[in-house]
């Protein structure tokens, strides 16, 4: 094996950690085709049908639009565009900053930054100038990000931040930073869990990185890691899945994203299977509701890491630096001869406890402070102290949630591997899609009353599964749905779950088609010369 790349053969053990169902039966090859992105830039194109394709026409009035409120606003044409779709994700919640892969495919709804340069700031303005203040910043790309005052616009200090930050760790010639004028335009629906945040940024390290013109020096890979990075100076702990499907996605088929180094499979879904998006309508704001919600749980997980560790015996400098959950598979291999992701569940149920860990009660085992620990993240600190005021940390639930999601892709990627019946797939993906919104309603605690409803009327209207999707605490469900039933499918919803919303004024019916739709995998970032 010696001819296979480390990654290549760190998958093909963990197809072995990952125990799928041997009642499955397999084609002599495999429909998923492994992409590389280490040799692959970010496209440039000079029409809109290479991303839009059918959704062209609208595509084209959009862009004009965006073109002519920036010659008003800045008195030049911009010289490029790059846009950078949101997500949904199919299946692996909670577990890619866990480092362990990921479904997701890319939706039609994207975010665009129009950028020029001129000037002797960085100016960022929007479409909407009605909801988005136009910003300036100063052009030093060592400047902090103001989270004490959060604003749409930090989003796009983050990308300039991180843009500059690729290019000084491949050892390129330094940018030299100059006045940017900046317009933007996004339709990925806020705070829904489809990564508009995420979208955000890579677009617009992307036109940062094309107006210096070295978008060919580094690859999409390279991008989506820098880009995860740099969201994190907002205050959330980002992962990576979000960053790697909005940059890497190709029209068509969902991806397999996997960690460390950042690479994807093409994922061919059965036939017959439509995905359907619901918006809740509760808004999920990672950004100003992180360090009680989505941080917590970063540091749950590696606390849970750590105790697990612990009370496997292993000795305390292990404990105190190990940062993930998957850390967890060498331990047991050692200690048991196995480390699959059934066997590190188990592990969990048999050495956490279910009550709430108490800070005394990790601070006794690892023998270290939690302020210690954390000393290098001024966000964890943060937590450990919300932490404190909300009682303590929950490890076992959380820990179980990440090991059995992990598992459940290994399963979704059998599944649609195998050449068992198209219908047999659908149906085996609908359950796992159920099993894994059960996970995130009852261990990982981010599900909201109105994400249980809505998850529950799209079972009953037809789907042969549904779950949130995202951050969760609000945002969207994704739904499983035989093609035939689509239709009746989305009647039903409409009718049921939001006519109160629309009849109370809470969703304008001008707006459903951006509420509730069915999707299809759309089309990666791109630079756009036009």
């Amino acid at each position: 094996l010696s001819h296979i790349p480390s990654w290549q053969q760190e998958d093909r053990e963990r197809q072995v950690r990952c125990q799928v169902d041997p009642a499955l039966h397999f084609p002599s090859f495999s429909p998923l085709a492994e992409r590389s992105m280490t040799a692959q830039e970010t496209p440039t194109y000079t029409s809109l049908e290479h991303v839009y394709a059918e959704h062209t026409a609208d595509a084209m009035t959009r862009y004009q639009e965006i073109q002519d409120r920036f010659i008003k606003l800045f008195d030049q044409k911009q010289t490029l565009v790059a846009r950078a779709p949101g997500r949904v994700n199919l299946i692996g919640e909670h577990i890619d900053y866990e480092g362990y892969g990921v479904l997701p495919m890319a939706i039609n709804q994207d975010t665009i930054v129009a950028i020029a340069k001129g000037g002797d700031q960085i100016v960022v303005s929007n479409l909407d100038q009605e909801r988005y203040a136009t910003h300036s910043f100063p052009i030093d790309p060592s400047q902090a990000v103001d989270t004490h005052h959060h604003s749409w616009a930090n989003y796009m200090v983050c990308a300039y931040k991180g843009a500059f930050e690729l290019i000084a760790s491949k050892g390129l010639p330094t940018l030299e930073p100059c006045g940017l004028q900046i317009l933007v335009h996004g339709v990925v629906p806020q705070g829904a869990g489809l990564s508009s945040s995420a979208a955000f940024v890579c677009a617009g390290m992307v036109a940062v990185l094309a107006v210096h013109g070295v978008t060919c020096k580094v690859t999409k890979a390279e991008v989506a890691e820098y880009a995860a990075r740099a969201e994190r100076y907002v205050g959330v702990t980002a992962g990576g899945m979000d960053q790697a499907i909005s940059l890497m996605a190709v029209r068509g088929v969902a991806m397999l994203i996997n960690f460390n180094p950042v690479r994807a499979q093409d994922v061919l879904l059965p036939e017959g299977a439509t995905f359907v998006i619901a918006n809740s309508l509760t808004v999920s704001n990672k950004a100003e509701g992180a360090h009680k919600r989505y941080n917590l749980r970063v540091i749950e997980c590696r606390l849970a890491a750590a105790m697990l560790s612990h009370n496997l015996g292993m000795p305390q400098d292990f404990c105190t630096s190990i940062k993930t959950l998957q850390g967890i598979e060498p331990v047991l291999v050692e200690k048991s001869g196995s480390g699959s992701l059934v066997d590190c569940a188990a592990a969990a149920r048999k050495h956490l406890h279910e009550a709430v860990y108490t800070h005394d009660e990790v601070e006794t085992a690892l023998g270290m402070s939690l302020d210690s620990l954390f000393k290098d993240s001024e966000v964890a600190l943060k937590v450990v102290s919300v932490a404190r005021e909300l009682g303590g940390f929950k490890l076992l639930q959380r820990a179980v949630h990440v090991f059995e999601e992990a598992q459940r892709v290994c399963e979704v990627k059998a599944v649609c591997e195998s050449d068992i019946p198209a219908a047999d797939k659908r149906a085996q993906l609908g359950k796992l899609m159920n099993a894994s919104h059960a996970s995130c309603s009852e261990l990982y605690e981010c599900s909201s009353p109105q994400l249980e409803d809505l998850t529950a009327q799209a079972r009953a209207a037809g789907a042969l599964g549904s779950r949130l999707t995202g951050a969760g605490w609000g945002g969207c469900t994704v739904s499983l749905v035989p093609d035939e039933v689509v239709p009746h499918f989305l009647k039903t919803l409409h009718e049921g779950f939001y006519a109160s919303l629309l009849s109370k004024g809470l969703v304008d019916e001008a707006d459903m088609p951006n509420v509730l739709f069915a999707t299809r995998a759309a089309a990666g970032a791109a630079v756009l010369v036009l």
